[in-house]
C-alpha cells in the first residue's frame, strides 16, 4: 500500500487544492492531507476551522484522511507510514520553491520521495492569499472555493475590523 501526503496550510482551502489533491488521490492507495498550524505567516482560520473545512471538501472521498500537524513534514510522513510526498505548482516561480524544499527534504528523510503535480490550467492563478483579498474586498469567489468555504470567509470577514482586515492587503492599492 503506497501512501501519500499532501501537505499545506490551506487557509483557506480552494479549488486549487482540491484538483491537486483529488488527482494525487487516483495515484495512491491512502492519501493524508496534512493541516499544518504553524507557518511562518498569519492565518485567518484557527488549525481546527481548517481541519473542518477540508474534512468537509473530501467527505465523499474514501482514500483521503485529514490530519493537523505541528512537525517537519518528513517527521510527520514517517509517523504516518507515506512513502511520498505531494505537491503542486502552480506557475514557473513554484518550481524554484518546490525544488529547494523537495532538496532539504530528500536530505532529511531520503526514503520519502517528493512529487509535482501541476495544476490544471483553470487554477494556476489561485493562491489562498489571493482568494482572502478577494473575499475581504466582498468580491465573488465562489469560482474559486467551495460555498461552505465561501461562508466562512463571509463570516470570518464580517467579524473583523477594517484595521484587521486591510493589514497586509495589496489587492486594493
Amino acid at each position: 500500500m503506497v501512501k501519500a501526503v499532501f501537505p499545506g496550510t490551506f487557509d483557506p482551502i480552494h479549488y486549487g487544492h482540491i484538483d491537486i489533491a483529488v488527482r494525487a488521490a487516483r495515484l495512491f492507495d491512502e492519501l493524508i492531507i496534512a493541516v499544518y498550524d504553524r507557518p511562518l505567516k498569519s492565518l485567518l482560520f484557527t488549525p481546527e476551522e481548517r481541519i473542518d473545512l477540508v474534512k468537509r471538501t473530501f467527505a465523499n472521498h474514501s482514500n483521503i484522511i485529514v490530519m493537523g500537524y505541528n512537525q517537519l513534514t518528513v517527521e510527520f510522513c514517517r509517523q504516518n507510514g507515506a512513502q511520498v510526498l505531494v505537491r503542486g505548482l502552480r506557475v514557473f516561480s513554484d518550481y524554484e520553491t518546490e525544488f529547494r524544499m523537495a532538496l532539504a527534504n530528500h536530505r532529511l528523510a531520503p526514503e520519502i520521495e517528493s512529487i509535482m503535480l501541476i495544476t490544471n490550467e483553470e487554477h494556476t492563478f489561485l493562491s489562498s492569499s489571493t482568494v482572502k483579498e478577494i473575499a475581504m474586498l466582498n468580491g465573488n469567489v465562489s469560482s474559486m472555493v467551495s460555498r461552505f468555504v465561501e461562508k466562512a470567509l463571509q463570516d470570518r470577514f464580517s467579524q473583523l475590523d477594517s484595521t484587521q482586515k486591510f493589514a497586509g492587503s495589496s489587492l486594493r492599492d
